[in-house]
């Protein structure tokens, strides 16, 4: 009996856990490289839609989900200081077939490891190197480590060491905008509940999003974006310390239950909001990018995760279907298959990064959000293009 393919993923953030469990899911033998030398609880929240929950359902994380995250009624936009609703979008379950969750991106992660097994996964291991032979890649790592898959997935965000092989290096572009974070008790809050939506205050040149992150409603979380200038530079961390006095002196004419969030939170991060136009091509032979690595938008239609989420799902689909349910397939057979995914999927994140950038997701009016949120990677036709606004005929912006 033929062996089973192997795949050889780097990066174990969300988007490379995704894709190891559904590769797995189809009988294909996944394997994950991380930088990292261990795994870290760093506080930041994510928003997991329709769309992305449809994939974590069928890798059977959904319901571990349910019980820790905060599920809001709705996504809410109000004006920065009156607090005006321009627009509101109730989100129940029955809307698109999943439910919409606000959590705790550690919780996110652990979730998904808690379906791999722990011996695939291997940290401290830094990329330095792919080299495509005949059948095979060779990994090779800064410690001097090697191994070898029958293709590799690069799932190592925005500042990817794969996506440099497969298309070369680039910058990513920094447009004067930087973003504040934190996670805190909302026992710090003095009795002021920040509500059951997830809050997006739109102000002239900033903004800010206020959700909880659990089910109990105990922490609080919120992410901004604010312009400043350029020399204000790093790469992309989640783990620069910022000054929380300079973070409530850019809103202080904001409305008072923005000014309470900011006054009861201890201490934030910051980082760089980095962007980069659409790659030209994702993949190379048997080398392909996922995620960040191929698509790093801004993080204002909360979608970096859940795209990333969705391409899981249609790589691994797309592999299965070569692969005859866990035979072994060839250079070509691989390659083909990437191409059938990359043409899937850029059409759509494409679109998302454009309208992410622009930031204008939502912010008033009532354009169909149905051909994001509707979209079921698990079901979606191969053959076409994902759902985006120029299949579906919705504006590019709504």
């Amino acid at each position: 009996m033929p062996k089973p393919l192997s795949v050889a993923i780097v990066g174990a953030g969300i988007g490379g856990l995704a894709v190891a469990a559904t590769l797995r899911r189809f009988g294909m033998e996944a394997r994950l490289y991380e930088q990292a030398p261990r795994f870290a609880r760093i506080g930041a929240g994510i928003q997991m839609m329709p769309n992305s929950m449809q994939v974590l359902r069928q890798i059977g994380v959904d319901e571990r989900l349910r019980q820790v995250s905060f599920a809001p009624y709705s996504h809410l936009n109000r004006v920065w200081d009156t607090g005006e609703i321009t627009r509101e979008l109730p989100m129940p379950e029955s809307l698109y077939g999943a439910p919409y969750l606000c959590m705790h991106r550690a919780d996110l992660h652990e979730a998904l490891l808690s379906v791999l097994p722990p011996e695939i996964i291997h940290l401290n291991r830094r990329l330095v190197g792919l080299d495509q032979g005949a059948g095979a890649v060779t990994l090779t790592f800064a410690d001097g480590s090697r191994a070898t898959a029958d293709a590799v997935i690069g799932a190592d965000g925005v500042h990817s060491v794969v996506r440099d092989i497969v298309v070369g290096p680039d910058a990513p572009l920094h447009k004067g905008r930087i973003a504040y974070r934190a996670i805190f008790s909302a026992a710090l809050m003095g009795g002021l509940d920040i509500g059951r939506s997830r809050t997006k205050w739109w102000g002239a040149d900033r903004h800010i999003v206020i959700y909880y992150t659990n089910s109990a409603r105990s922490e609080v979380y919120f992410v901004t974006s604010v312009p400043e200038p350029a020399e204000w530079l790093t790469r992309e961390s989640w783990s620069a310390k910022g000054d929380v006095n300079e973070l409530r002196a850019a809103y202080a004419g904001f409305h008072p239950h923005v000014r309470a969030v900011l006054e009861a939170c201890p201490d934030c991060h910051k980082w760089a909001i980095l962007e980069r136009e659409p790659l030209p091509h994702w993949s190379q032979g048997r080398v392909v990018l996922l995620g960040d690595a191929a698509h790093p938008m801004t993080p204002y239609m909360a979608q970096g995760g859940a795209t990333s989420i969705e391409d899981a799902a249609i790589l691994a689909r797309c592999l299965a279907e070569i692969v005859g349910g866990g035979t072994g397939a060839g250079t070509a057979d691989i390659a083909g298959a990437f191409r059938r995914y990359e043409a899937h999927r850029k059409p759509r994140t494409s679109v998302v990064q454009a309208i992410s950038s622009a930031n204008t997701w939502m912010r008033e009016g009532s354009s169909d959000t149905a051909w994001l949120y509707g979209y079921d990677a698990w079901h979606a036709d191969l053959d076409r293009p994902a759902d985006h606004p120029a299949a579906t005929g919705e504006p590019a912006a709504a």
